[in-house]
């Protein structure tokens, strides 16, 4: 039997069964090598002329030592002892070690990646949420004079001048079914030279996997053009930070961090990360038909 005075995580406890259990003593492999305290293993064997060296595998055989367990008990809760038995099975102990050993240790790096995760979507949501993103009404629509796939719009937002901005959405969306249709705008982008025309915005849209099929954003009715986006609750609207200028859009590289987390859920209701609803004061903004869509 083990010795009950002996603590339950004790390499001197485990050690001491051993040397009861096996007549032929316990075998350390080389110690020197394993444990960081392989002196007093080695002093304690020298001590009582135990030591044998095997040729082929360098062992240090140690029995009858009643004195090892001096050595072994001085070691700090730390150490760890290393024990070679007949069959060559290697048993370790150490005072880290848990009491069941079916139970891993909890990773304190996945707790933090955990933790680092969530902050992190929250960081996106902060982000999301200095975007300068608009309920617009297009005024008049028209095919862009020296590019194909561009249409040209004037959009109300709410500004005392219509913004100009170009689409890229000849392939998907009819002209006709742009004329007065109410849209989302993000509009503290750079304005950008498309074949000539400054274009101060992007129309905001939902597309599949493929790419094949693209809707514009559409705002709930009733909702004035000019009237701020968000992401969240509806609570959070009288919280909402400034929006970023465009210079720091850029800079910071915010559309490029938040776009990736942006799609329709499965009830085709633009959210962030599946979990924040893009919401104006008379609702969600939706896609008319994609679900589980991309937005950009």
């Amino acid at each position: 039997m083990v010795p009950a005075s002996l603590p339950k995580t004790s390499g001197l406890r485990l050690l001491s069964y051993c040397n009861q259990s096996y007549s032929g003593g316990i075998a350390f492999r080389p110690l020197l090598s394993i444990c960081s305290s392989a002196s007093y293993y080695y002093s304690a064997a020298k001590a009582y002329g135990q030591q044998r060296r095997n040729n082929s595998c360098n062992d240090i055989s140690i029995a009858n030592t009643p004195s090892l367990s001096l050595s072994i008990s001085s070691l700090g809760r730390k150490e760890a002892s290393c024990v070679i038995s007949k069959s060559s099975r290697t048993f370790c102990t150490a005072s880290s070690v848990a009491a069941d050993p079916s139970t891993p240790p909890t990773s304190s790096d996945d707790n933090k990646a955990k933790d680092e995760g969530v902050v992190d979507m929250m960081k996106v949501k902060d982000m999301a949420n200095t975007l300068d993103i608009r309920v617009g009404k297009i005024l008049k629509a028209w095919r862009h004079e020296e590019a194909d796939s561009l249409y040209v719009e004037e959009v109300d937002i709410g500004e005392p001048e219509p913004r100009i901005i170009c689409s890229g959405l000849v392939k998907y969306i009819p002209l006709d079914d742009l004329q007065d249709k109410s849209v989302v705008v993000l509009a503290n982008l750079k304005p950008r030279n498309m074949r000539g025309v400054k274009s101060s915005g992007m129309l905001m849209a939902a597309s599949d996997a493929s790419h094949e099929n693209v809707e514009l954003l559409e705002p709930p009715e009733g909702v004035v053009p000019g009237e701020r986006i968000w992401f969240g609750t509806g609570d959070e609207k009288d919280t909402l930070p400034e929006a970023a200028s465009p210079n720091q859009i850029a800079k910071k590289k915010i559309w490029e961090q938040v776009q990736p987390h942006l799609c329709t859920n499965a009830s085709s209701v633009a959210t962030l990360g599946g979990t924040h609803l893009m919401l104006t004061s008379a609702g969600s903004v939706v896609s008319k038909t994609l679900i589980n869509a991309n937005i950009a």
